[in-house]
């Protein structure tokens, strides 16, 4: 990854790490790389999650790229999955989302989409990045008539749950879902899309106030969908992350479903159906090992990507495969869109739910081994030194060699968060965590992450 973006897009703390002058200079710089010499004025999707910062962050964004001689187009707060549709529905050059996705309302993040809704491959991010830092020049300024304005789309939310419902004809009545909408992005869709297609919807958590967004709600707070199921006696229950790009799930029991589950549950139905090229899945080094078990039993083959929704989708890319995805509920149907979308996951796994009539188990669908996840908070600094210090890697290969064929140990940086996170996965719940703090005390001790 470059200085400023990672593994998502640009993310940092609003105002502070991420300031108005920075989203200037990223809304100048892409609209140069992205649009360049087209023989027309260009023009540009800004979408926004619900954080505060997200306007003051928009109208710094709007300037920057109008100021290169592109035109706007706001689209308001949608989820980010709708910018990669929009930017395609609506003939633009490209697509902006204003979103810190998972990440506390102080955090906030741009992510950019090219003409063709995907997001940007590592070498366009690279020719952004120069021209931010000065290291490539950026052209002439322009002026007068050449300068770029700023509209706002008034029908985008209802083109995109339009499309999302397209993609399930057959509709959804007769299945009773909690809706966790984690005070984000899909609190302005998901109650329109589920109405649409005839659910009875138990929606939560869509009251956004500028510093709710993923609160103890959301798909990294389950919680509040369980007691919602329970309390609300519904069939099944789905949740978003603060952009709605991610989904996880629970049964009527309570028992999560997560991204492995999901992907298991998919290509499954996309096998049936005849409809999964290649006969493949695509996920990635955390994928638990119980799904390669699951995918051997049903003659699915699977394809490994790094951790990232992106180097999901390039694999996918170069194959034409059908699905893929992360853990986390990062899930792509190529054949629907061209990134994550947690909507569409919702509706594909209450589809496939109503198909198995009400009876599925989801949730045991496949075996977990267990696993544990530690996170160490470090600087950019510090996650510096932990790449450059071969001591940690010798250990953290001894330590997965270990453990065998029952288990494995996978460390990385987060790309979008100031950790170091540590995998481990095993049989044995006692040594995987013994392990996995012994990793950990050795990574403290060497770069002083906490």
């Amino acid at each position: 990854m470059g200085k400023l973006f990672g593994t998502d897009g640009v993310r940092g703390v609003a105002n502070t790490e991420l300031t108005c002058a920075l989203a200037v200079k990223v809304g100048y710089a892409a609209a140069c790389v992205l649009t360049g010499d087209i023989g027309r004025k260009p023009k540009i999707l800004i979408g926004k999650d619900t954080r505060i910062s997200s306007d003051m962050l928009e109208n710094a964004l709007a300037a920057g790229v109008t100021s290169a001689g592109a035109d706007v187009v706001l689209l308001g707060v949608v989820p980010t999955p709708a910018v990669a549709y929009l930017v395609r529905e609506l003939d633009a050059d490209a697509g902006i989302m204003i979103s810190a996705s998972h990440n506390p309302f102080e955090y906030n993040g741009i992510k950019i989409f090219n003409g063709q809704g995907f997001k940007l491959a590592d070498a366009i991010e690279e020719e952004i990045e120069a021209v931010i830092l000065g290291e490539t020049p950026a052209g002439p300024p322009v002026s007068g008539a050449a300068l770029g304005r700023c509209t706002v789309a008034e029908d985008a939310r209802e083109k995109y749950v339009e499309f999302l419902a397209s993609t399930v004809p057959e509709g959804l009545a007769g299945v009773r879902v909690a809706v966790d909408c984690a005070n984000g992005s899909a609190s302005t869709t998901a109650r329109a899309l589920f109405q649409r297609l005839g659910a009875d919807a138990v929606i939560v958590s869509d009251e956004p106030n500028g510093i709710n967004i993923n609160d103890g709600c959301g798909s990294t707070h389950l919680e509040n969908l369980k007691r919602t199921v329970l309390e609300q006696h519904c069939d099944i229950g789905v949740a978003f992350d603060g952009d709605a790009d991610r989904c996880l799930a629970v049964d009527r029991a309570g028992r999560e479903i997560d991204g492995d589950r999901m992907i298991a549950v998919f290509a499954r139905r996309l096998k049936r159906q005849g409809r999964l090229r290649g006969d493949t899945a695509v996920v990635t080094t955390m994928t638990n090992m119980g799904f390669y078990a699951f995918a051997k039993e049903n003659g699915i083959a699977v394809r490994v990507t790094g951790v990232g929704d992106r180097y999901v989708l390039e694999e996918m890319q170069r194959e034409g495969y059908s699905i893929g995805g992360e853990q986390s509920g990062h899930i792509i149907f190529l054949d629907y869109t061209t990134t994550g979308d947690g909507q569409l996951s919702a509706i594909q796994l209450l589809a496939a739910f109503l198909e198995e009539e009400k009876q599925a188990d989801f949730a045991g669908v496949m075996e977990s081994y267990p696993q544990i996840l530690l996170n160490l908070h470090a600087t950019s600094e510090q996650k510096a030194l932990y790449r450059e210090d071969e001591s940690i890697a010798v250990a953290v290969a001894a330590a997965d060699k270990a453990l065998g064929d029952a288990g494995r140990v996978v460390v990385r940086p987060s790309g979008t968060e100031p950790l170091i996170r540590v995998m481990v996965e095993g049989r044995d719940e006692a040594e995987i965590r013994r392990v996995g703090e012994e990793i950990c005390a050795m990574i403290r001790e060497k770069t002083g992450a906490q």
